[in-house]
């Protein structure tokens, strides 16, 4: 089947266009506002202790607030998103006064800008999950995704000759128009209907399936950011560079990732990415001096954010959760990763002591070993989807052989 069709076969559009609206605008607002937030930060010249304090605290409101909004918003999502995107705005105006502020109000400022991101991004995710069907979910998650690193792509490149002001105020425009066009989307679109979830956190931890996926991605997420302040050590100026090299990879290849998801398997495609990061951290650990390891390890990394961005974060914990109950998988899905980030603010004052080549090689031995659980996890695209997608291969090779 061409891939353009496969791309547009069985979305329906009244349900998939809110998503979009609401998913693609937050998720970009999100990236791009922690990195002027982290800038700021980092922009103070605080001691380590105070830094500290400061991303603690974001963290705490983030993952605290992420927790009361999965089992708040359920009860009227979409009037709660709509709010939630208003304190983002609000957020993202406070961050212009961090550079002005006293320590204790800068703590507020921190606190407040994670509950402003936290609330909401696991009914976000569940509405993208409510709105799409486990036979095209990976392929949807894989078009938002594309549009995700392209843009944030470009308004990183404008954002870099802007001041922080400028900034904020570029960035509250974009969350305030992304809140008017998920409001008029989801008018005109199919509502969706969302209830409180009676099921607890104790029994989605003990599902073997959810168990079996959510250990390598913790594994990933902690890897990913441990490793963070060592590879910026190691690229120096050239960090900026490769991290706009890998955007445009993952754009183009959360696409294929997600059509891949949707025909041969969510679980072929993850165990494919721990592989390949596997490899590129065994090549930095091998030649880290070497400009055409690094050239490997861009390309290669690219390509996994591609694919675990379409398939990891969006689509396997609501195959997992089915319907009526996203919020909760994709919090459990989600959460590892997001708080992961604080990470790098723990590793960097330690990275005079630490080895770059034990670094990555420990990485990469890690990574393979995440793979270990997948080799016993289910699928969660359905068989017979599978089995549909191999015949029409198979009746499409057999039609070419005939002609």
């Amino acid at each position: 089947m061409p891939f353009f069709s496969l791309l547009k076969s069985d979305i329906g559009l009244k349900r998939f266009a809110p998503a979009v609206a609401l998913v693609y605008p937050s998720l970009v607002w999100y990236t791009l506002v922690y990195k002027l937030f982290s800038s700021l930060i980092d922009g103070l010249s605080l001691p380590v202790t105070s830094s500290f304090a400061l991303y603690g605290v974001y963290y705490a409101g983030f993952g605290l607030s992420a927790l009361l909004g999965a089992s708040l918003f359920p009860r009227s999502r979409e009037k709660y998103l709509l709010v939630w995107m208003v304190l983002g705005a609000l957020a993202t105006v406070l961050l212009t006064s961090v550079e002005f502020s006293s320590f204790p109000v800068n703590l507020f400022f921190c606190f407040f800008l994670g509950v402003s991101i936290g609330v909401g991004l696991p009914s976000s995710l569940a509405y993208f999950g409510d709105a799409t069907h486990v036979e095209t979910r990976g392929r949807c998650g894989g078009v938002i995704w594309s549009a995700i690193g392209f843009t944030v792509l470009g308004l990183a490149l404008s954002m870099s000759a802007l001041g922080s002001f400028e900034t904020s105020i570029l960035l509250m425009s974009w969350r305030i128009a992304g809140m008017l066009v998920f409001f008029l989307s989801s008018r005109m679109g199919e509502k969706l209907h969302s209830s409180p979830s009676t099921v607890s956190y104790r029994h989605v931890l003990s599902r073997r399936d959810v168990t079996l996926y959510l250990l390598p991605w913790v594994m990933f997420s902690l890897v990913n950011f441990m490793e963070s302040p060592v590879l910026s050590k190691l690229f120096g100026d050239s960090q900026a560079f490769i991290g706009f090299v890998e955007f445009a990879i993952a754009g183009f290849f959360a696409i294929i990732g997600g059509v891949l998801a949707d025909t041969v398997g969510r679980k072929r495609v993850v165990m494919m990415g721990f592989v390949i990061l596997g490899i590129e951290y065994a090549v930095l650990s091998l030649f880290a001096g070497n400009s055409g390891s690094w050239l490997v390890y861009t390309v290669c990394d690219g390509i996994v954010w591609g694919m675990f961005a379409s398939v990891f974060f969006m689509t396997i914990w609501g195959d997992l959760a089915q319907s009526g109950q996203m919020e909760k998988y994709y919090l459990i899905g989600g959460l590892p990763y997001l708080l992961a980030g604080f990470l790098p603010v723990l590793v960097k004052p330690y990275l005079s002591v630490v080895d770059t080549a034990t670094a990555f090689s420990l990485a990469s031995f890690f990574l393979f070993l995440a793979v270990l659980p997948l080799m016993y996890a289910p699928e969660t695209l359905p068989e017979n989807r599978i089995r549909d997608m191999e015949l029409k291969k198979y009746v499409e090779k057999a039609r070419k052989v005939k002609e």
